[in-house]
């Protein structure tokens, strides 16, 4: 465990805001080093993932992009048919611990299984705070810093169980974001105080209390993002997957036939020409990825498309 008295980036004093701290240009092992400086609180990471491999997850992605900043990561890794416990293995730091488990295909309803393996991963971290990253989700450098301050602000907080970032989601390719998905998630909890998964698993619920984290008295919103990158997939890929998530959120309700034209839809990305442009940087593990693709299809500008009022008109303008 580190101790911190201060959090600083090599670059930056420790008495500048920490939104004007640049980590951009940092290694991982600087980071470790500097923006973990003197820290006095014990950190864990953890995620869930089976199959990484077969349905184009971007894991090895997600997990470095958040070992910088804890002390540990624990992942929990369903069995798989495709590598993808070795591909966990490959990354190859100390800090990452790996629970192996078999899930039960029998759940079939409301998408249980993914909260009872995201909570699993959770049940064996041992710091102060735990972040979250899910399979398809990346943490950018530059955000860090707020991350850690967050940690440090509310760590004595005993009623703030959680931290909410926002969501950034993109869809089709590396330069489109969707601004009609959810807007805002916990991605930072409390540990040892009874926080559990939402049911699906997109968010968490603090003990006792039927009121998601995010929209409770017991979060706090933070300027931190996460990246999410689960739409961006060849379409063939995708339909994959989304075959297999909809089938474990409705495979009770609906039949093996409704579920694959549901996910041959969605994998068409029917939206794409509607999506908001994305100008901003990316993490920087994702640089070999985005450098391997281009954008999935030419647009035009999305204010001279009919079906563009019509979303906002259905949905409001959300950006």
């Amino acid at each position: 465990m580190f101790r911190r008295s201060g959090l600083a980036c090599i670059e930056a004093p420790e008495t500048l805001p920490c939104r004007f701290w640049d980590c951009s240009n940092l290694s991982d092992v600087q980071i470790d080093m500097y923006v973990r400086k003197e820290a006095t609180l014990k950190i864990s990471g953890f995620s869930f993932i089976r199959n990484a491999i077969r349905y184009d997850f971007p894991i090895v992605e997600a997990i470095t992009s958040v070992l910088p900043i804890v002390d540990e990561f624990v992942v929990n890794v369903g069995k798989s048919d495709d590598g993808t416990l070795a591909l966990i293995q490959s990354i190859g730091s100390r800090k990452i611990h790996i629970i192996e488990t078999e899930w039960d295909d029998a759940l079939r309803e409301d998408g249980k299984i993914f909260g009872m393996q995201q909570d699993v991963a959770l049940s064996h971290c041992t710091g102060d705070w735990a972040i979250l990253v899910q399979g398809d989700e990346v943490l950018h450098e530059d955000d860090y810093p707020e991350m850690l301050r967050a940690m440090e602000r509310y760590l004595s907080h005993q009623d703030i169980v959680g931290l909410v970032v926002k969501m950034v989601h993109f869809k089709g390719d590396y330069w489109s974001v969707d601004p009609w998905m959810y807007r805002k998630a916990t991605r930072i909890v409390r540990n040892h105080c009874g926080v559990h998964s939402t049911t699906d698993c997109c968010d968490f619920f603090p003990k006792d209390m039927s009121q998601m984290i995010k929209a409770g008295p017991h979060g706090r919103l933070i300027k931190a993002r996460v990246f999410h990158y689960g739409w961006v997939k060849d379409c063939d890929v995708l339909k994959q997957k989304l075959e297999y998530q909809i089938s474990r959120h409705e495979g009770e309700r609906l039949s093996a036939r409704d579920i694959a034209l549901r996910a041959a839809i969605h994998s068409a990305y029917p939206t794409y020409d509607i999506l908001k442009n994305y100008r901003g940087t990316h993490p920087r593990v994702m640089k070999a990825r985005i450098d391997s693709k281009a954008p999935l299809l030419k647009k035009r500008n999305r204010w001279f498309n009919w079906r563009f009022y019509k979303e906002v008109c259905s949905h409001g303008f959300k950006g």
